[in-house]
């Protein structure tokens, strides 16, 4: 989790506090993506909520572009000591896309939408799914229902759980998969496990469609 509650300091103080706090190994989803963008001859990568990086050096050692978005100046520091500066990272949240008027030919999201609100998450996923080029891919990564933290917490709204100050999680199964991705080219619909069960969410913008 990257990015977002709507409270910048929230992940400030996050990445102050716990530094590198998922390592630098890339998650699963991670090199399963970039296995999937190799074969599918993505260059051009947009990462939202990069983080510190450590999912964005597997794409860039692939041969790929990658631009980055994060809310904390912390990690987008953390980000240039430990990947170098060659990578542009825009500041800010993802819920004020878009930062530039590039199209990509792939986008990563990684376990960043399931923190946001309903209406978040369909304009995070339109806004992604407006920078990319026709025939382009992109993937998300969601916590499932699956996950033992399903139900924890403060109940927000329907499936959507404030687990600790600070951070409500809204928890996917393939119903609100359907509901949310079925206009952006959702194709396939995975699980992998992390540290939680997620889901390996797969779009693609066919030629053409808006």
């Amino acid at each position: 989790m990257t990015d977002e509650t709507g409270k910048p300091e929230f992940w400030e103080t996050a990445f102050e506090e716990k530094q590198e706090m998922w390592g630098f190994e890339p998650a699963k989803s991670a090199v399963a993506t970039k296995d999937f963008f190799v074969e599918k001859g993505v260059k051009n990568l947009l990462i939202p909520g990069i983080g510190y990086g450590r999912n964005a050096q597997i794409f860039k050692d692939s041969g790929m572009t990658v631009t980055g978005i994060e809310i904390s100046k912390t990690a987008i520091e953390m980000a240039r000591k430990h990947y170098g500066t060659d990578m542009v990272i825009h500041h800010g949240s993802v819920t004020d896309m878009p930062f530039d008027a590039k199209k990509y030919d792939g986008v990563f999201c990684y376990a960043l939408i399931h923190l946001l609100d309903t209406h978040e998450r369909e304009k995070l996923i339109q806004d992604c799914y407006n920078q990319l080029e026709d025939n382009g891919y992109m993937v998300f990564t969601v916590i499932s229902k699956e996950a033992p933290t399903y139900g924890q917490g403060t109940l927000v709204s329907k499936d959507r759980y404030e687990i600790f100050a600070g951070a409500q999680l809204f928890f996917y199964d393939t119903e609100s998969i359907h509901a949310e991705f079925g206009k952006a080219g959702l194709f396939e619909i995975s699980e992998i496990q992390e540290n939680q069960p997620f889901f390996l969410i797969k779009c693609k913008k066919e030629a053409g469609q808006l």
